[in-house]
């Protein structure tokens, strides 16, 4: 297929390509947001990796590709070209306005969501992706683990920091349509009953790697976890216990971005369970001992998208005036349970010991206490 190959372009590239009728593929305009989180583009080297470095471990086909990849790169501030007389007959909208720098879906939905410094936006799905930003004129390390830092692939001006959990949906989908708890109890059945339990009256511990680990770990040979079964655990208990897994998973990023200077004050969340999963914003909230916010978009990946084409055709000046006039947040919102935090801070030191021990290899103290600990929580939540 490389062989056959001319070039690489991204779908968030051919978009704006093809609306624009710029398709000669000398022609196309990179997008950071791509660039740097999927193929390594740094301005600070030069753009993508140098030629030299791709040939250390290639035969030549994949140089061949680089050859033809261009020095700089967009972001979502920059006009690619305007929009064809195909596509604005097409579409209904006037020939010439200009067309916004792609990105990523997820990004978008940071932007659609209001992200700004201080604030971390998790777009919730199958899987999660997490956002954050710094401004540029901050100095700010590489920080281990996620999946990159790359200036203004989120907002100009700002390092757009991601990370995220390679499954979050996909493994509260798994235990419901898989495995049928309780003879096919559903999600909305499993969430009334596991919201009644209180932070570790189950018993149980589950690690949220299911599908591997994305962040911080990065590695896809991770399997998950429920510890702490007994002849006497219930479907709500087990769900309610992978639905805190993921959160436990999801405080390690958060962790992870502020012990290396990534200030995060505030949380936005967004996609379908951010809306219908009361039971999981509450957890959340306790586990991170943080409020949890949820965007008044149900599509905020398209908002943040059309906030590009706003910012762009200068109907606002800049992200920050077009996020005070097209984003928003939820009237309904999370905040901490004191008593529940206490709990959910002792529950996350045994995740930890458990994250350690089973994904890294320096870990080796004896967990014979483990279990006990459950065990003892378990107890004090059931009076």
């Amino acid at each position: 297929m490389f062989e056959a190959a001319h070039t690489w372009v991204e779908l968030a590239d051919w978009v704006p390509a093809v609306l624009t009728g710029t398709t000669a593929p000398d022609r196309i305009k990179r997008c950071i947001c791509a660039a740097g989180h999927k193929a390594m583009f740094n301005p600070a080297w030069g753009g993508y990796p140098d030629a030299a470095f791709i040939g250390l471990f290639d035969d030549g086909v994949l140089s061949s590709v680089r050859a033809t990849l261009p020095d700089v790169a967009v972001n979502i501030a920059d006009t690619v070209g305007t929009l064809s007389a195909e596509w604005a007959a097409t579409l209904g909208l006037p020939e010439g306005i200009p067309v916004a720098g792609g990105a990523f879906d997820a990004h978008l939905g940071a932007v659609g969501s209001g992200v700004k410094p201080g604030t971390m936006v998790k777009v919730i799905g199958t899987s999660t992706c997490d956002l954050a930003v710094l401004p540029m004129d901050h100095d700010l390390a590489d920080i281990p683990g996620v999946c990159g830092v790359v200036p203004e692939s989120v907002l100009p001006g700002a390092y757009g920091v991601e990370a995220g959990q390679a499954a979050v949906g996909d493994i509260f989908n798994w235990y419901v349509h898989q495995l049928k708890p309780g003879g096919g109890m559903d999600h909305a059945q499993l969430g009334e009953r596991a919201f009644a339990l209180k932070p570790g009256e189950s018993g149980l511990l589950a690690l949220d790697w299911s599908n591997g680990n994305r962040t911080v770990l990065v590695d896809q040979q991770l399997t998950g976890m429920v510890l702490g079964l007994t002849l006497h655990s219930s479907p709500e208990e087990i769900f309610r216990s992978l639905v805190e897994a993921t959160a436990f998973g999801a405080r390690v990023i958060r962790d992870r971005m502020v012990e290396y200077g990534v200030p995060i004050d505030r949380v936005i969340n967004c996609g379908g369970i951010s809306i219908k999963s009361p039971m999981l914003m509450q957890i959340y909230a306790d586990v991170f001992n943080c409020p949890m916010l949820v965007s008044a978009s149900e599509q905020t990946c398209a908002l943040g998208s059309a906030m590009a084409g706003a910012v762009v055709g200068g109907v606002h000046a800049d992200f920050s005036a077009a996020a005070d006039a097209m984003t928003g947040i939820r009237e309904k919102q999370y905040a901490p349970i004191s008593a529940n935090v206490a709990v959910y801070d002792r529950l996350f030191g045994l995740y930890k010991r458990l994250h350690d021990l089973f994904g890294t290899r320096e870990y080796a103290e004896n967990q014979f206490g483990v279990m006990k600990d459950l065990i003892a929580i378990r107890e004090e939540q059931r009076g």
